[in-house]
């Protein structure tokens, strides 16, 4: 079958998700129409295509042994001059996140793998262009806010065409958790997955 690129990500859903992808091509990232905008749990991973069914297994696992949480961006940060990347911050939710990526790396599971620098979660707005383009998404984005109740997370595939395809989603069981305002966010963890 051959080897096939997958990824783990939290979809960040509409209308924030065009946005935002609107706004990474509006600063010159060719990339941008490709990558559906999310937050990552599980980087580009190339795994024979025959793995698929029991990576979809592993998920179906992780996701059961989730729970929805409330999720919030708000403002920007980069990974410069380590990594040309600039993001929205996560900045409620970002624990669940960093739970729900250690289940799926989990050195057990089919995708086991070390990261090439520690987990932060993130909404990614420009990655690999020219620094003027990067300090203006900085800037133009620090003021940007987006919540909503996480209910799951989604495998993706990443085609010849460069462009990643979502090919199923994992939803968390129970009740669904609506977004925390920022006074609340900071002090409410009962959201948190189980440990």
């Amino acid at each position: 079958m051959g080897t096939v690129t997958i990824g783990v990500s939290i979809a960040v859903p509409e209308p924030h998700g065009s946005l935002l992808q609107e706004r990474r091509a509006g600063f010159g990232d060719a990339a941008a129409h490709g990558i559906p905008t999310h937050i990552t749990l599980l980087p580009p991973t190339e795994v024979d295509g025959g793995q698929l069914p029991a990576i979809e297994a592993h998920l179906a696992e992780v996701a059961a042994s989730g729970r929805p949480f409330a999720m919030r961006l708000s403002g920007t940060g980069t990974f410069r001059p380590l990594s040309p990347v600039v993001f929205v911050q996560v900045v409620e939710g970002a624990e669940a996140c960093t739970w729900l990526q250690k289940q799926v790396r989990d050195a057990s599971g089919p995708v086991a793998r070390e990261l090439q620098f520690p987990y932060h979660p993130h909404v990614t707005v420009a990655h690999g262009i020219d620094e003027a383009a990067m300090d203006r998404a900085f800037a133009e984005l620090a003021d940007y806010e987006a919540a909503w109740p996480c209910t799951g997370f989604a495998l993706y595939e990443q085609g010849a065409d460069a462009i990643w395809r979502r090919l199923r989603d994992f939803a968390f069981p129970g009740p669904t958790v609506p977004p925390q305002s920022p006074r609340q966010g900071a002090a409410n963890t009962a959201q948190r997955p189980p440990r």
